[in-house]
């Protein structure tokens, strides 16, 4: 599998680049704030509209949970989109076997409480103005082969113009209590609740 790699010249040029061009592409960025257990890892599920979104979840990172960031890509960006490396991303390199070593390292990454994990259970790209967010079944089998002491974090994002030249951002996250008991199914509905309230409060935005 394609890990991340270290390199903190790197990873400080970029984390001040991300800040760089968010203020620079966009009107505002907004999100709530939330806690989180110090001494947990983080998951955070999120939907995937765009190739900004792991940018959005890298900042917010950085300004809120201020964890070890991590995120799973597939190959073709890990390859194509050289720095990502150096940023936490890491990737399959194949399928079969490599996606099960791919699926243990992000479950071991969520068993030291510095880290945080991002995955976009979707797997592809999909507009903005999906009704219900699909989840991959490797989600699960992440969580389950982790110690399970993390927090669960939902996140939604979207973008809208309103009246300015330049979009808003607007990203809602929520704190997930998972079920002792908890399934693929499970874990689809309570992020589509959370997916559905966001956009109704997104649509409650006006100018």
């Amino acid at each position: 599998m394609y890990h991340p790699r270290k390199n903190n010249f790197i990873y400080r040029f970029f984390s001040w680049y991300i800040e760089f061009i968010i203020k620079k592409d966009f009107t505002s960025f907004h999100y709530n704030a939330i806690e989180t257990k110090e001494d947990t890892s983080i998951l955070i599920l999120a939907n995937h509209f765009s190739w900004w979104d792991g940018f959005f979840i890298f900042y917010i990172n950085k300004k809120l949970f201020k964890k070890q960031f991590h995120v799973l890509i597939n190959a073709e960006n890990y390859n194509k989109v050289g720095f990502l490396k150096y940023l936490g991303a890491f990737a399959a390199e194949g399928g079969g076997k490599d996606i099960i070593g791919m699926l243990s390292y992000a479950s071991k990454l969520l068993d030291d409480k510095n880290n945080l994990v991002l995955i976009f259970p979707q797997g592809k790209l999909h507009s903005n103005h999906v009704k219900n967010i699909t989840f991959e079944k490797g989600v699960m089998q992440i969580i389950k082969s982790s110690q399970k002491r993390l927090n669960i974090v939902f996140s939604a994002t979207f973008v809208d113009y309103f009246s300015k030249r330049k979009p808003t951002i607007q990203t809602y996250l929520q704190n997930w209590d998972s079920e002792e008991y908890m399934s693929l199914q499970l874990l689809k509905s309570a992020y589509n609740k959370h997916y559905d309230q966001s956009v109704v409060k997104q649509t409650q935005i006006t100018e």
